[in-house]
């Protein structure tokens, strides 16, 4: 018997050790927690539906003509789809406040089950030690029958099973109770990237405030001086592509194969929720981009100003920056360059904001910055309408330099491919289009 109640001692020892219970206390009830949660759910789902209609208002007017009034309706369209993302975003942090409130009741009612199966064990083991501290003669003495001790064998019996039981039970409270733990912090860590979302689409409405009234002062709102202004933007794209050419042409780099995936369709996902793609990878226009190549070194995709971008794969930023910093530069605008683990790297150009930091670790399908693009809009570059472009390249063939060998933009950087083999088309690795 001692040798039985030393194990099951042992044994209370290993299941208990770390669970002192924590005080976690929440001021609305589970009932009312619960009718909070269903009522936010509802209007996330309302505020769902006007941001569709917006996206199908904005998409619509996107497609019109380029003129000076589209590029007006397409701003101030922007501006209510952006304030009705901001509501959707709002509601799903309201969305992890709730649960996260929720989880907390819930451990902390594991917590006091945890107490309740540790009292029970104190007391069936207080009863079991009480009953093993007694010699066999004095049990023997103690009974007038000798059924009486096999009855009271039978109790003591039923005090191990007891305890085996309230052991079992406190480990299964316990296993439920860590789960509870890390569901309660992956949602934090979802609030956390919401949070960095909506202090990202706030900025992007900053920006786009500041595109109308710019605009309108730049063209005086007038037609013509709103083409003329398209027309310079063709001529700052062309020259800025010369200058990258010209540099990359000059760089040499024998890539090793075996560092990054051959094509295949999948092993990315796409950098936007609806893909609509305006420009392919390879050869192109020669009006738009340089001879004798006229190549186009990446995927462009329509994006009104405020789309989240998405990275394409797991990895590291490894550079974000904008050349708009620098007067008289007319290149990427505001760019992020993603190094993924699968030894491909994108940069995403023309951006309206970026919410992401330098050696930050990122998703697959994680949420890095906006799409912009719209003309002559900090940020944009040479830009002629509200768009994303995408280029992708071997990790081994890309550096983040200065581009000191271009007219107007020596003192900013920019990603820089080691050779013009480095860039990859994007649709070989991207998912493949249904025709």
């Amino acid at each position: 018997m001692k040798w039985r109640l030393a194990s099951l001692l042992i044994l209370l020892l290993l299941t208990t050790y770390f669970l002192l219970p924590t005080s976690i206390t929440s001021a609305a009830t589970p009932t009312e927690l619960e009718q909070q949660i269903n009522q936010n759910k509802e209007n996330l789902k309302q505020l769902e539906r006007e941001r569709e209609i917006l996206s199908a208002e904005l998409e619509a007017v996107n497609r019109e003509a380029q003129s000076l009034g589209t590029a007006v309706k397409s701003l101030d369209t922007t501006r209510k789809k952006l304030a009705a993302d901001i509501n959707v975003t709002q509601s799903k942090i309201t969305s992890t406040d709730l649960t996260i409130k929720s989880l907390e009741n819930t451990m902390g009612e594991k917590e006091r089950q945890i107490v309740t199966h540790r009292q029970a064990i104190a007391e069936t083991i207080t009863a079991l030690s009480e009953y093993d501290s007694k010699p066999l003669l004095y049990h023997l003495l103690a009974y007038v029958r000798l059924s009486d001790i096999w009855q009271d064998n039978s109790q003591l019996a039923g005090l191990s099973g007891r305890l085996e039981e309230e052991i079992d039970a406190l480990r299964e409270t316990k296993k439920i109770l860590n789960q509870q733990k890390e569901q309660k912090e992956k949602v934090k860590g979802e609030q956390v990237s919401l949070k960095g979302q909506l202090s990202g689409q706030k900025s992007v409405v900053e920006e786009n405030k500041k595109a109308k009234e710019k605009l309108l002062a730049e063209t005086k709102n007038k037609e013509a001086e709103y083409q003329k202004l398209l027309v310079q933007n063709m001529a700052r794209q062309k020259q800025s592509e010369q200058d990258l050419s010209n540099l990359e042409q000059q760089l040499r780099i024998t890539l090793d194969p075996t560092l990054f995936p051959s094509p295949n369709h999948g092993i990315l996902n796409w950098p936007l929720d609806q893909v609509y793609i305006t420009g392919t990878f390879g050869k192109s226009d020669c009006k738009i981009y340089p001879p004798p190549d006229c190549f186009h070194n990446g995927l462009d995709f329509r994006a009104s100003m405020g789309t989240p971008v998405r990275a394409m794969f797991g990895g590291v930023v490894s550079g974000t920056d904008n050349t708009d910093s620098q007067k008289g530069c007319y290149s990427y605008g505001r760019w992020i360059l993603l190094k993924y683990d699968n030894g491909l790297s994108s940069v995403y150009a023309h951006l309206s904001a970026a919410i992401v930091k330098n050696d930050q670790r990122v998703r697959a399908g994680e949420i890095v910055g906006y799409s912009g693009g719209t003309p002559g809009v900090y940020g944009s570059g040479y830009s002629k309408g509200q768009h994303l472009h995408v280029g992708l390249f071997a990790t081994q063939g890309v550096e983040v330099r200065q581009f000191t060998t271009s007219i107007g933009c020596k003192q900013v950087s920019v990603p820089i491919a080691l050779g013009i083999s480095s860039y990859l088309d994007p649709l070989a690795y991207l998912p493949a289009i249904a025709l």
